[in-house]
Parts: C-alpha cells; structure tokens; sequence
C-alpha cells in the first residue's frame, strides 16, 4: 500500500493544482492517518483494528500505525520476531495476541509498541520467558501470560516493567515461585496483583510472602502444595487476615483444613500465653523480649516460628545473634537496643493446629519510648493520648462558647419600664424592649432589643437612696428607639454638649 500522502501529492493533470494544497491541508491538521486503508483481512473503527480469527499466519504489512487497540487473536501465529512489527505503533495501547501458537518471543519484540498499556499472550504455547523480552514497555500495566506452557522466567524479563501492576501466569508449569519478580533490580515495582494459580508449586517462600502479601494479592490455588508447618502457619495466619486470595478460593488450598496422619506442628493444650492483643513498652537503647502469643513451650523440633514485623519478616530457623532483631529457638522475639522506629505491630506466624477463635489475635504491639499512663493489662501511646486531651479541649471550648453565645442572645436581663424613674443597678446598661403602647395593643413589631450605654457609676447596687442618673431620659423619644431600625432615634438631650452619643441599634 502506497503512502496516502504520495498518492494525493501526485496527482496532476486537470486540477491538479487543488489536490496537492487539499493534501497539505490534511497533512497540516494531522487528520491524514485517518484516511488511511484498512487491510482487507481485518476490520477498521475508528482507532480500533481487529484481525481476530482470520488464521493469519504473518502479519499483514498494511496495518494502520494510528491504532490504539489492535486484536490479533485466535490466528495461527507462531513467532514474535524483533521486526515483526513492520512500523513504529507510537500510540498503541492495546495488543491482543491470545489464542494463537506463539512458542517463542524475541528480545525488543514489542520496541515499536512502546505505548503499551496491556498486553495479552494468554493460551500460547510459551515456555521459557527470555530476558528482554518485554524491554522498553516502561508503561505497560498488565500483563495475561496465563494458559501457556512457562516453565522457566528469566530474572532479567521483567526489567523494564517499573509500571506493571497486573500480571496472570496461572495454568503454567512453574514449579518455583518467581521471586525475581519483586527482588530483581529494576523490576515492577508497584505490583498488586499476581495470579500464580494452577501451577506445579509443591513448596512457598513462607518468610517472603509474609512481606509480600501487604503488596497486594498473591493467588497460589490449585497447586499441590506440601502441607509442612511452615505452610500451614502460613494458611492459618491469612484466615485470620481475611486474605481475599485465600477467602475467595479456600476450598483449593490441600493445607485449609489441617495436616495429614501423624504430623503434628503443634501439641494440644492450652497456651500459656492467651491469644489477645498485647502491648509491651521499652525505653529507647534498652533491649525487649516478645513471647509469640499462643505457643506452647516447648516448640516441637522442625518447627518454625515467624514474625512479621513493621518492616520486614523473620524466622527461628536461623537465628542472627548480631542482628537488631531476631527469633530465638523458642519463637521469641528479641529486639536489641530499641529504636524508635521499632514501634509498631508485630505478629507472630506459627502452626498452631486450629483455627482462631473470635477476639484471638496472634499479634502483639510495641511501644518503644515513654507513655502517657498505663491501664490494666496494657498501656497507651503517649501520642494517642495527646491527640484526645487536644480534640477534647477544642470540643469543650466550643461548647462553652456557644452557650455563652445563647445566653447572650437570648437570655439577657430584658428592662423594659422601671416604674417612671431612671433607677438601675449601677446604670451600665439599660435594655430597651418593645414599645408599651406595642405591648398593650399585642401588636408587637420587633423582637429585637435596642442597648444604651450608660456612664458606670460608683456603686452597682439597687439598695439605697436613689442615684442621679448619669443621662436623664424622661426627654428621650421612646418611639425611636424602639423601632427595628425603621426609625431613628429623636435626640433630645438637654445639654447640648453631652459627650454621650445617642443610642444607636445593634
């Protein structure tokens, strides 16, 4: 297929002189790829691109480079060389390539797709992941490899993939749980998500997916795992999680239930430690022993205890004297010259032969530094503490100020008439309520209230002979003042050079 803009440049003749601007005009506003052919094998919409199910065995040459999603599934595809991909495919975002016969993949296979998001080589016939294979699909976020034939991926495979999320590698034939996955340098780095189900894993990395499985979710049924303690604590620990990958499929996991015939990890008994939550404190520098809760003492031989702390995991079965933390033989965890950042949750990850009961917890908490108070069996964060009595106070001042902003308001002393006289209670403040003529109507117009403030005298108190009024007011229009701002006040003070102002509403 010849260039779509070759073909409208080159035609002359009788008007040729308008086709060659009409091209540039196209080729300007960037909708030239847009007019571009469509295979006669495939179906064109839009961006979209399906050849699905037309038994391709080679990629047709003309395929549209504007394509955003491109399906070649269910073809009889049976290679991915480095140049398969005839032209640069800057903005695919999908490549579908499932149910096919690919056996074999070559390194930059995908260099001209580097806009990759997804990317589907389910039910192929892959079986070895070579390195590079997925180099340069920087942006790709999930990956379905399930349904194939893997036995072996390289370390080096998944090197390029920092933005992968989702990867699908059930119904293979891996008999080793991919650690490179997370321990690989320049590997993903932000996977939540791997589907390891229905493969040929007899035994698992129990220390490595302790800490992995806060990453996200792990999914390992249908594989015939060997049901050894270090497995079954594992099982054990996330039915108390509530570990979706196990609550969802926890009828194909052989260890759910337990071990086989004569195969203890645990004797039966009561604990001495009860399961519940615990804390325990430490001054900073001091050192800390942690019994794991729930073990009974002795452990039986072989069997091994794991902790998972706030940043890493541990096990009893090689014990680093050296080490800032570490599991002695007996399960106990013992942290060295504590640290501040030793604070946290700590839970201990044994077999224990039964499933835990409501309120029992396998974890215990670590406080490293002073407390505020102690309470009972445990004691409470400092900073915790100090958080409540802050939040409390802000409450309790809030409340406060409301009322007095009520009682402002609303109950206020209200004077209305005192008897003809300017008696008061010291004169500081005298409340003008509704005009008497309003009150024996009942009409009463306003309830707003009108303040006039007074020169204090002397003494506050009612008992006495009368004082001299600081203001006289029997020549104070009381129909201004009572008006809701209607009106204003009539000022008919007698001193014209009084230094009070007249009373004004507030």
């Amino acid at each position: 297929m010849r260039p779509v803009a070759s073909e409208l440049s080159g035609r002359t003749g009788v008007g040729g002189s308008c086709c060659r601007p009409a091209a540039l005009l196209l080729l300007c506003l960037g909708f030239l790829p847009w007019v571009a052919g469509c295979p006669s094998e495939c179906l064109c919409a839009s961006d979209i691109v399906s050849c699905s199910g037309r038994n391709l065995s080679a990629l047709p040459f003309d395929l549209p480079s504007y394509a955003t999603r491109l399906d070649l599934s269910h073809n009889t595809l049976t290679a991915l060389q480095t140049d398969w991909l005839s032209q640069p495919f800057g903005r695919l975002a999908t490549l579908v390539l499932g149910k096919n016969r690919i056996s074999r993949v070559e390194a930059n296979a995908f260099a001209s797709a580097p806009r990759l998001l997804h990317l589907d080589l389910a039910s192929n016939r892959l079986t070895v992941l070579n390195s590079s294979v997925f180099a340069g699909l920087k942006e790709l976020k999930e990956l379905l490899l399930f349904g194939n034939q893997i036995v072996e991926i390289n370390p080096e495979s998944f090197r390029d993939l920092h933005s992968l999320q989702r990867l699908y590698l059930s119904s293979n034939k891996l008999t080793a749980f991919p650690l490179e996955l997370y321990e690989a340098p320049g590997g993903p780095r932000n996977l939540s998500f791997l589907d390891l189900s229905y493969n040929r894993l007899s035994e698992l990395p129990v220390q490595s997916l302790l800490a992995l499985t806060r990453r996200g979710g792990i999914y390992l049924q249908g594989n015939p795992l060997v049901c050894d303690c270090a497995a079954l604590a594992l099982l054990e620990y996330w039915v108390w999680k509530q570990y979706r990958p196990l609550v969802d499929f926890r009828g194909e996991y052989p260890c759910k239930e337990g071990v086989g015939p004569g195969f203890h990890c645990q004797r039966q008994g009561v604990p001495d430690v009860p399961l519940e939550l615990q804390m325990y404190q430490v001054e900073p520098g001091n050192w800390l022993r942690v019994p794991c809760p729930g073990l009974t003492l002795p452990v039986p031989e072989g069997q091994i205890v794991f902790w998972l702390t706030p940043t890493t995991a541990l096990n009893s079965s090689a014990p680093q004297p050296s080490a800032h933390l570490t599991v002695l033989p007996n399960g106990t965890l013992e942290i060295q010259a504590a640290l501040i950042e030793d604070s946290g949750t700590y839970a201990c990850v044994a077999s224990r032969g039964r499933h835990y009961g409501p309120g029992e917890s396998p974890e215990v908490a670590v406080v490293v530094g002073n407390l505020s108070g102690t309470s009972g069996g445990g004691l409470a964060h400092r900073s915790s503490a100090e958080h409540f009595n802050t939040a409390f106070t802000t409450l309790a001042s809030c409340v406060v100020s409301i009322i007095l902003v009520l009682l402002y308001l609303y109950l206020t002393p209200c004077r209305c008439r005192g008897g003809g006289g300017s008696r008061g209670c010291g004169g500081r403040a005298i409340i003008l309520c509704s005009d008497p003529r309003e009150a024996e109507s009942g009409q009463r117009r306003s309830n707003g209230k009108r303040v006039a403030f007074m020169e204090p005298q002397a003494e506050d108190s009612c008992i006495g002979d009368p004082k001299t009024p600081a203001v006289n007011l029997d020549h104070i229009t009381t129909e201004g003042i009572l008006k809701n701002g209607s009106r204003t006040v009539e000022q008919t003070f007698t001193d014209e050079n009084s230094p009070f102002m007249s009373s004004s509403a507030l």
